[in-house]
């Protein structure tokens, strides 16, 4: 009897079992190790933070003009040029008006990043809810995607430009100079930005609404809206995040691309796109003038850019491991 039990007790399991681990844990995991991921992650945090709080701890106004201290140069250049005009009250210097390069900087990236993010939401949006309407509705499936490929076939710039100019005016007088401006773009951003979006989720939702857990919803008699919420959203929500990240980045580069071209914000509200085309007259006397500005943007963007794509490898579990 004693030699029969022995080897059962062998088998069992004397310690507590440890708890599954949770998909998010396994995410995360993989996510960090991506190092350009985790780049992009600290230098979008970083830059959220910097134009958000900078303007509070740097106080100077980016719109006042200080003749007497124009054209100053950034504190750093006295190194190789001790006959360069600097100030330690501009460490970044000053443009042809007078104005604080670094409070430009500050603010100007604080227009950029909310017209990108606003914009990459409702991009978003619209891309989801006609993906999933196009994937689950099979009437509305050729209309919709023929409507898609309509606005992909659009030729990008010259609609933001027509649209600019028949929309600017009345929007400026409704909701001010700069709130005008910023609605505007921020929805013709959206208009033109959402397709994508709109494919890759309706090619999901018409993968996944074939098996059986959505099969088995429909026969127990669940409304098409609840099987929408509750199992077509949550299992395509990897390719929304990886969109979203890379419509961020189309986002702050169209903004930057209108403000470069003059017809963005107004001329005295600073954006990276403004400091760009303010700094491309006098580029080669002073290089710095577009290296920031340029540098801040490359640098988003590329940080944006490899957080879709650690957000991709992590979110996809065909890849995840490799």
């Amino acid at each position: 009897m004693t030699d029969t039990i022995a080897p059962i007790e062998a088998l069992q399991d004397k310690e507590p079992q440890k708890p599954p681990r949770s998909r998010s844990k396994d995410v995360w995991d993989q996510f960090r190790k991506h190092k350009g991921a985790m780049f992009g992650l600290f230098f979008l945090v970083l830059i959220t933070l910097a134009v958000l709080v900078g303007p509070f701890l740097w106080d100077a106004d980016p719109q006042k003009i200080d003749i007497r201290n124009k054209n100053m140069r950034p504190i750093y250049t006295a190194i190789w040029d001790s006959t360069a005009k600097v100030g330690w009250h501009k460490p970044l210097g000053s443009d042809q008006l007078g104005r604080d390069q670094l409070a430009q900087l500050l603010s100007g990236g604080r227009a950029s990043m909310a017209v990108g993010w606003a914009a990459m939401i409702l991009s978003l949006f619209i891309g989801t809810a006609i993906g999933v309407a196009a994937g689950f509705y099979k009437k509305l499936d050729g209309l919709l995607m023929r409507t898609t490929d309509l606005f992909l076939a659009l030729p990008v710039l010259p609609l933001l430009l027509l649209a600019v100019t028949l929309f600017r005016q009345p929007l400026r007088a409704n909701f001010g100079p700069e709130g005008g401006m910023f609605i505007l773009i921020v929805t013709i951003i959206a208009i033109t930005s959402w397709m994508p979006t709109a494919r890759i989720v309706r090619g999901d939702i018409l993968a996944i609404k074939e098996r059986e857990f959505v099969l088995a919803a429909h026969s127990i008699g669940t409304v098409p809206g609840k099987v929408i919420r509750r199992h077509l959203l949550p299992n395509v929500l990897s390719p929304i995040l990886v969109s979203a990240a890379l419509g961020l980045a189309t986002a702050i580069i169209t903004e930057s691309a209108l403000s470069f071209l003059g017809v963005g914000f107004p001329s005295d509200f600073p954006t990276w796109g403004k400091m760009l085309a303010d700094a491309v007259v006098r580029m080669e006397e002073y290089p710095e003038r577009v290296l920031l500005p340029g540098i801040a943007i490359s640098l988003t963007v590329l940080s944006v850019n490899y957080l879709g794509d650690g957000l991709r490898d992590a979110l996809d579990p065909r890849i995840r491991g490799r």
